[in-house]
């Protein structure tokens, strides 16, 4: 009898197969001056340089972390909180190129009133856009799982989802893909070498047989996955190594440093890592610098609604890439901008003269993914003309070759009233200015943010915006 799936396997289902976009970490650059964890970067003058540049990013797991948190009734730590995620989460509809690179959609406002600040500080949003990836588009996909099973994974929602969701995914791919499972506690085991979907019962046998006990030895279960992964490397299929675990280490080799390492010689013969992170007590950090280091992303399984949103909507795309080492920059006109601040993005900063060096790592940004940035800064008195050029840098997936596309941010387009502004420039800024206050920095009243939101959520009719209302309103209560 097949077995039942909960619908919460359906973000899980997602990670597995979702395997192209996250950014390596990069250089943090000392021009920029990006904040320490949980801090925000400083406010910069033009003056002193006036160049903004990071690598793409389309990580949520920190969002949707903290929104278990707080619907679990404790706020989140503020080491765990990065505004470029919250950001990140919202689907802001911007139209798709034709061909194979970005769309750069630009758009801001006057900061709202709720800042008290003078009539020159101006909202910037840059929002980036792929195209979706056409029926049939998608390569094969040879998929390494590395499966916690340490005695930590036995809780309720943790090692019982992980193994459904297989079930379920294993349903799911092409007979053509193929898949491995590695388990891991003490040490790891090769459950079973890569098979193809075609002869997916004995897959579904290597999957019961996962059993939660003992210690957490990620070093040996990184290690045992990805060399599976290099041995049974398929070329001209997505190879990817998937880590499903509470990222809590603690045993054999726990230092980030070294498994980093590890990763990233690996991520460099085209193996990368996607990072899922379940349970209550979750590693976030070292789960996050994994995936990093690994070219891939990570996620967090949070709730039921959006686990089925988000594989009926991507699912079917996440397995390629449109653009490898994905990297923005933003030059400020000195003669219009006095001071500018990127919200969040610290741990992606890059040196500015990084950008065009296609040697530095960037992010790996999927089709149909969109990757947003929101800057707070400080118009000169009657500024007009030009205040910025946004530039976009990537490689193609295919020939490695890069391109690049610019676009202007005229003082016009930031004229408007907050008020009158577009719902996904408040959303967005909601969002921002939400992690914000949650990381204890400067931002106005988490009631304030909750008016914002509602009303941008009967403009954007989006369950996910009403659900950010809620879960303010909830954290307001708990300050």
């Amino acid at each position: 009898m097949r077995r039942r799936i909960p619908i919460a396997l359906v973000a899980l289902a997602l990670a597995l197969a979702g395997c192209s976009g996250k950014s390596s970490e990069a250089p943090r650059s000392s021009q920029d001056k990006p904040g320490l964890p949980g801090r925000p970067a400083p406010t910069t003058g033009t003056s002193e340089d006036n160049t903004s540049t990071f690598a793409l990013d389309v990580d949520t797991a920190s969002y949707t972390y903290a929104a278990r948190r707080i619907n679990d009734g404790s706020l989140p730590e503020t080491k765990t909180i990065r505004p470029e995620e919250f950001v990140n989460y919202f689907n802001y509809r911007y139209p798709q190129p034709s061909g194979d690179g970005f769309t750069v959609n630009v758009d801001g406002s006057h900061l709202p009133s709720v800042h008290k600040t003078g009539p020159d500080m101006r909202l910037i949003r840059v929002g980036l856009q792929t195209r979706a990836e056409d029926e049939g588009e998608r390569r094969d996909a040879a998929l390494t799982f590395v499966i916690d099973v340490s005695g930590s994974m036995a809780e309720r929602g943790r090692l019982d989802l992980v193994q459904d969701a297989l079930h379920y995914l294993v349903d799911q791919l092409r007979p053509q893909d193929s898949v491995a499972i590695v388990a891991f506690n003490d040490k790891a085991k090769v459950l079973r070498e890569m098979t193809r979907v075609s002869d997916k019962e004995r897959l579904h046998d290597a999957i019961d047989e996962l059993r939660a006990d003992g210690s957490t030895n990620l070093g040996d279960g990184i290690v045992t996955g990805y060399r599976v992964a290099r041995d049974s490397f398929r070329s001209g299929a997505n190879n990817r190594v998937v880590l499903l675990s509470d990222g809590l280490a603690n045993t054999g080799n726990t230092s980030a440093e070294s498994l980093l390492t590890k990763i990233r010689a690996e991520a460099e013969k085209q193996i990368s890592l996607l990072g899922v992170g379940v349970g209550s007590d979750y590693g976030d950090k070292l789960m996050e610098q994994l995936a990093d280091k690994g070219d891939g992303f990570v996620v967090y399984i949070s709730e039921q609604r959006q686990a089925r949103e988000l594989f009926v909507r991507k699912l079917p795309a996440n397995l390629s890439v449109r653009a490898y080492d994905a990297k923005a920059q933003v030059v400020f006109n000195r003669s219009t901008v006095e001071s500018y601040r990127l919200v969040g993005y610290e741990n992606r900063a890059l040196n500015d003269d990084q950008f065009r060096d296609d040697t530095v790592d960037g992010g790996e940004i999927g089709p149909g993914h969109s990757v947003t940035a929101l800057y707070v800064v400080k118009l000169k008195a009657s500024a007009e003309g030009q205040v910025a050029k946004v530039r976009v840098r990537w490689l193609d997936p295919k020939t490695r070759e890069p391109s690049e596309i610019s676009r202007n941010v005229e003082a016009g387009q930031l004229r408007d009233d907050f008020d009158e502004a577009r719902a996904g420039l408040k959303t967005c800024y909601v969002a921002a200015f939400f992690a914000e206050s949650l990381r204890r920095n400067e931002a106005p009243p988490l009631r304030d943010l909750a008016g914002i939101i509602e009303a941008a959520g009967d403009e954007m009719a989006d369950q996910k915006v009403d659900e950010l209302t809620a879960l303010i309103n909830r954290a307001a209560r708990m300050r």
